[in-house]
């Protein structure tokens, strides 16, 4: 994607200055379709609840990483519900100190709020069970979303795991202008995840979305 992110420092600048000019609610976060976010939630839990228990390379539910987390809404829904601490991390500190009482008594359960870009952002070592990725590794170039995963895996506890859940193109990589991100297709995210050393262990599609969407799909990643 190098040629359609010739100046990698307004690629981000642009999305932060998007970013900020955005309601901090949840229709706010998923871009006027916040309708979706009951079908988004239940289809993540579904996926996730294949790997946490107890056994031979479950995964624990001790601490979760929410990445590009908005207001919380996957931290409130998703994560906390199953994990004991949740860290939220986000670039736009408008949305994180929304999360804080979006959350209401959750909130308790929030370990830190990072206010970072994720091509900057250094995670915990050995710190979470999962990392969760959501809608927005478009937000981050080729080279810094490999680098980023790669910190993601050395911030993995014992039997870890990584998700990824995004749009993908039907081919290539497709630019947006108006949020400073880009959409790729699956055959290059997975590849992007190999490139950093990691495998992808499980995929499924996310069922039921508006048909004018791009697919999304979620991988599980180690």
């Amino acid at each position: 994607m190098g040629d359609i992110v010739e100046d990698e420092v307004s690629f981000y600048s642009n999305a932060q200055d998007y970013w900020k000019d955005i309601p901090p609610t949840v229709d706010g976060m998923l871009g006027g379709y916040g309708s979706i976010s009951s079908i988004d939630i239940n289809g993540s839990k579904a996926f996730l609840q294949k790997f946490l228990g107890d056994g031979e390379g479950k995964t624990g539910s001790g601490c979760a990483l929410d990445c590009g987390a908005g207001i919380g809404r996957i931290t409130k829904r998703l994560l906390l519900p199953l994990f004991k601490t949740v860290d939220l991390v986000d670039v736009t500190q408008e949305f994180l100190d929304k999360a804080k009482t979006y959350l209401g008594d959750d909130s308790k359960r929030v370990g830190n709020y990072f206010c970072c870009g994720l091509q900057d952002f250094v995670p915990e070592s050995g710190r979470y069970d999962v990392i969760w990725i959501q809608w927005v590794i478009g937000h981050l170039t080729d080279d810094h979303l490999i680098d980023f995963l790669r910190r993601c895996q050395k911030a993995l506890r014992p039997n870890g795991l990584i998700v990824i859940k995004d749009n993908v193109s039907y081919e290539g990589v497709i630019p947006d202008e108006e949020d400073s991100s880009v959409c790729r297709d699956l055959n290059i995210v997975c590849s992007l995840v190999s490139k950093a050393g990691l495998r992808i262990v499980h995929q499924e599609q996310q069922k039921n979305f508006p048909k004018e969407l791009y697919q999304v799909h979620t991988l599980a990643i180690r």
